[in-house]
């Protein structure tokens, strides 16, 4: 990604030797009015003059915590992007506007899409991003106009609501963007292909890269983003449960069937080995099919004794 970002190379002195010079010259002023026997025009203005230079100082102060910013724009100019972290002081009229690198969490709401087939789904997602570049997230969107940024300690929190507004924004589209291409599941056809349920890692890249390709233009970094919620819309979520319930019911007869094809296999094998008993093929259909009612039947079978012989 493309950066307009620069380190600011302004001047800037130590935060507390500055606030030591302020005071003394502030007291010097103070003391003028008050040490010199006869104070004059000359004196008085001197003392007024420092307390005015005093004061107009005072606005230069900054203090940086790790992974926050200030961008500096003097009178509508760009002048970089300050980093350090410390206390210090620099030219008073540049404007010191304060910004959060830290990551952020999201939580975006499951909204309702339609997957490549057309079933409306409830989707949601959680992302990790931060801000990357200071002059895009700054300069390039709206975010004060947004937010109505407030001055004062408030300021720092309402641009950082403004630029989150942002990523949910793109990111709700960027999340439609991708579950229009991906079927639920594969329920709907025999051909294996990547899914909603069964995409994983693979759908989580994609969104990621569709979610990162949105926020570069606002100098924002998407650092992980994943599907946290995933269900058919209510108004068909009956019927697909039902549709599952159908699917799981059918692979399970196919198994009941499969091992009582085989049990009833080894049997005839088994009487047959061990001269147990010889059946005729009339005899030996009716054994296969009595067998398989048993073995195939939701519910017990109730026996039937036999008391004729195997001749009649």
């Amino acid at each position: 990604m493309e950066t307009k970002e620069t380190l600011f190379t302004g001047f800037k002195m130590n935060g507390f030797a500055m606030l030591f010079i302020i005071a003394l010259l502030l007291g010097v002023s103070i003391a003028s009015f008050f040490l010199i026997v006869r104070p004059n025009g000359f004196t008085v203005t001197t003392g007024l003059l420092g307390i005015l230079i005093s004061m107009l100082f005072i606005p230069g102060f900054n203090r940086l915590e790790p992974n926050e910013a200030r961008t500096m724009v003097f009178f509508g100019k760009y002048k970089g992007t300050f980093k350090e972290t410390g206390f210090f002081w620099m030219n008073p009229f540049l404007d010191a506007k304060k910004l959060s690198l830290r990551a952020r969490n999201l939580d975006i709401e499951p909204i309702k899409v339609n997957d490549k087939i057309g079933n409306p789904i409830l989707i949601g997602l959680v992302l990790v991003w931060k801000l990357k570049d200071t002059y895009k997230a700054m300069f390039e969107i709206d975010s004060q106009t947004m937010a109505n940024v407030a001055t004062g300690s408030n300021a720092v929190a309402s641009r950082m609501n403004a630029f989150e507004n942002f990523v949910m924004i793109q990111s709700d589209a960027a999340l439609r963007q991708v579950a229009g291409q991906y079927a639920y599941d594969d329920s709907e056809s025999n051909v294996e292909e990547l899914t909603l349920r069964s995409g994983g890692e693979e759908i989580n890249e994609q969104l990621e890269q569709k979610l990162n390709e949105r926020l570069a233009m606002a100098g924002m970094e998407v650092v992980e983003a994943r599907i946290n919620y995933l269900a058919y819309a209510p108004e068909i979520a009956a019927v697909m449960l039902r549709r599952q319930q159908a699917s799981a019911i059918i692979s399970a007869r196919e198994k009941i069937v499969e091992g009582a094809v085989s049990m009833v296999k080894m049997a005839l094998h088994k009487l047959s080995e061990e001269e147990i008993v010889e059946l005729d093929e009339d005899k030996k259909a009716a054994m296969v099919s009595n067998l398989l009612v048993v073995l195939c039947a939701d519910e017990a079978a109730q026996p039937v004794v036999n008391t004729g012989t195997l001749n009649h």
